[in-house]
């Protein structure tokens, strides 16, 4: 059973799966059939909602439709739980689309979702965003919540602060000796290689204007793996920014070492979400807090 517009249904799962073929798959209906529900949609509200491209994409009046759309599903789900109504094998399960950042989802994010999947049968679509840009998916009405690092709130969201994330600069012993045996400064820093996860990636940068000012353009490797950078670091590919958390194992058994052992960057994560009456919304907040006290460091450190 459902209650939403099959319209808003069709819209919605065009933009989840990323194609009118899948998203037909997924309703169980006709291609063609998706397709006169979305063209129906689109001449109702008198714009253009979608762009038929590979994958779909919203258009900028898409994007307002689907913020809603998102937020009637999730209430939708919660309505007929409340009334008791039984899940038909034709039902999908609930659910929540998040935005997380690679070394939260490697590192503490998991057991949250985990946990509210066993006590609620929730299931998640988790979107992979740098957590200075995550914020664009909440903009954008992919997402219903996202980890971020950015405390100012998206309009029509709220904030909660979760706790900091503390990097540390590592590479191999023989790295350190080759390329920072004389400590950290500008010229080392501009001829050691670095690891990048991807463009987005600002961390490494971060932390060599906090050693030095100058304009840096060392040689890099772009790696978008959290476990990834350790091992590469590890092998001697670069240096790198990798959350304390993740280096415990490779640090005491000497694998890779604290090329500044005093300096680190803090990054602060928050998590914004939404701001509607939601029962599910609310269960997954607490879960995230939960984690998060329990394995990122406090605010004020």
């Amino acid at each position: 059973m459902s209650l939403l517009n099959p319209q808003l249904s069709a819209f919605a799962a065009v933009l989840s799966e990323g194609s009118f073929e899948s998203a037909a798959r997924r309703l169980s209906i006709t291609p063609s059939a998706i397709s006169q529900r979305i063209k129906v949609l689109e001449d109702r509200l008198g714009q253009v909602l979608i762009l038929r491209q590979s994958p779909c994409r919203a258009t900028e009046a898409g994007q307002r439709l689907l913020r809603s759309v998102q937020q009637m599903q999730l209430l939708e789900a919660e309505t007929l739980e409340d009334f008791a109504i039984e899940r038909t094998s034709h039902t999908a399960p609930t659910t929540i689309a998040i935005g997380v950042n690679a070394d939260s989802l490697a590192t503490w994010f998991l057991g949250a979702l985990a946990e509210l999947h066993q006590q609620y049968q929730l299931l998640f679509d988790v979107r992979v965003e740098d957590q200075d840009h995550s914020t664009d998916l909440l903009r954008d009405g992919s997402v219903l919540g996202a980890i971020t690092s950015e405390a100012h709130p998206v309009q029509g969201c709220t904030v909660r602060k979760l706790g900091v994330m503390r990097y540390l600069p590592v590479a191999s012993p023989a790295f350190v000796a080759r390329h920072f045996a004389k400590g950290l400064d500008a010229t080392s820093l501009g001829q050691a290689p670095m690891l990048v996860f991807n463009r987005k990636d600002a961390l490494q940068w971060r932390f060599m204007r906090s050693v030095t000012r100058a304009r840096l353009a060392p040689p890099m490797h772009y790696l978008p793996s959290s476990t990834g950078f350790v091992e590469a670091a590890a092998l001697g590919l670069g240096w790198a920014m990798a959350p304390e958390s993740m280096l415990q194992k490779a640090l005491s058994e000497g694998e890779v070492q604290a090329i500044a052992p005093h300096r680190w960057l803090d990054v602060p994560l928050y998590w914004q979400h939404w701001s509607i009456r939601s029962a599910m919304l609310d269960r997954l907040t607490d879960a995230l807090m939960l984690a998060a006290r329990r394995d990122l460091r406090p605010r004020s450190s």
